[in-house]
């Protein structure tokens, strides 16, 4: 299933504009801290708001029209977005803040080729204070489109304290999808054993290939249907430890398997993940690149990282480079015809380390 195939931002925090942005399977962003990687990842998070129509809370939970728009609405008149699908299919929207601190659409517009029905045609709303992207994926019978925004999930698994509710007890029940932060990871992975086990299976192996010490998940469920991640180490299999016992790494490890070797028809159509790499072990790093190139097979896999490592086992053109020039983002596709004479001799992260690509501080 095809995702974004182009993108257009202007005025959208750190991006003043960027237009037609080719999007692939897989895409992976480097750049210095503060150049703008997080805030084209929060792009699609304020898309999936605005599909399930809670932009407004989003507006004020991030602060204001300000602190959506670049350097202000005193710089800014609009955020202006274009996502392109399957090549003819383009949605379109504007937001100006208003001053009663809310961003509403000034225009809203879908125009696609739909077989069947004559090019061109295009639905806009304007004046409102929340999306109508859900209506007219409904009305006109556009599932694909639903599918890419409401199925978009910005995943964000960092969290690894004593309190993250990764660790804590949840409703063996919740298991629709896996949460953006694993909060429901051990009732998925139950599900997942139930009715996927091959499936299952894969995630475990997987996680042995990380952990050597680790045997199996357990799955108990208290009198009122709650249920906690616990394992097993090989060789005392009636020993159970909790999410606790786990190094922050490891825990991660496991949330990045669930996700990306769960069945593909459970799989979000648009996954994206900053800097996933966290905590993990070279080794870790390595494998965490096979799983996001497995997947990009059949999904679209936006990702940030500051990993050399995860950088080596990329193509160059799945790499995005983001610099911030003249206070403002910039964004360019790595050309592997243009390194080849490099890439005789250096690795792509050799080559960001020496600044040959750019996306370092300047």
């Amino acid at each position: 299933m095809a995702g974004v195939t182009k993108l257009t931002i202007a005025g959208f925090k750190s991006i003043r504009e960027l237009r037609d942005f080719e999007l692939r399977n897989l895409n992976v962003l480097i750049g210095a801290n503060g150049a703008g990687k997080s805030n084209f990842i929060g792009l699609f998070r304020m898309l999936a708001e605005m599909y399930e129509e809670r932009l407004q809370l989003y507006v004020q939970q991030q602060g204001g029209p300000d602190a959506l728009m670049h350097f202000s609405r005193k710089t800014t008149d609009a955020i202006q977005v274009g996502l392109t699908f399957e090549g003819t299919d383009i949605y379109r929207f504007e937001l100006t803040a208003t001053n009663d601190n809310r961003l509403i659409f000034t225009s809203e517009t879908f125009s696609y080729g739909k077989e069947g029905v004559l090019p061109g045609m295009v639905w806009s709303f304007a004046g409102t204070p929340e999306s109508s992207l859900r209506q007219i994926a409904s009305e006109h019978q556009l599932p694909y489109v639903a599918a890419v925004i409401e199925g978009t999930r910005v995943y964000h698994f960092h969290d690894t304290g004593e309190k993250a509710r990764v660790k804590q007890p949840h409703a063996i029940n919740d298991t629709l999808r896996l949460k953006v932060d694993g909060a429901n990871l051990a009732a998925y992975l139950s599900m997942l054993k139930t009715e996927h086990t091959d499936s299952y299976r894969q995630i475990v192996d997987t996680v042995r290939l990380v952990a050597p010490f680790f045997d199996d998940f357990v799955f108990r469920t208290d009198p009122v249907s709650k249920i906690q991640l616990e394992w097993t180490e090989r060789g005392d299999p009636d020993t159970p430890f909790t999410a606790h016992a786990l190094s922050d790494g490891t825990l991660r490890f496991i949330c990045l398997s669930t996700l990306l070797l769960q069945p593909w028809d459970l799989m979000p159509a648009t996954i994206l993940i900053d800097e996933p790499e966290l905590g993990l072990h070279p080794y870790a790093v390595n494998l965490l690149a096979d799983l996001l190139k497995r997947a990009s097979e059949q999904k679209q896999l936006i990702v940030s990282t500051q990993s050399v490592e995860l950088l080596n086992r990329m193509e160059p053109g799945d790499v995005i480079v983001v610099d911030r020039k003249d206070n403002a983002s910039t964004f360019h596709r790595l050309d592997a015809t243009q390194l080849q004479d490099w890439l005789d001799d250096y690795s792509l992260g050799d080559l960001w380390k020496q600044n040959v690509l750019g996306g370092r501080p300047a």
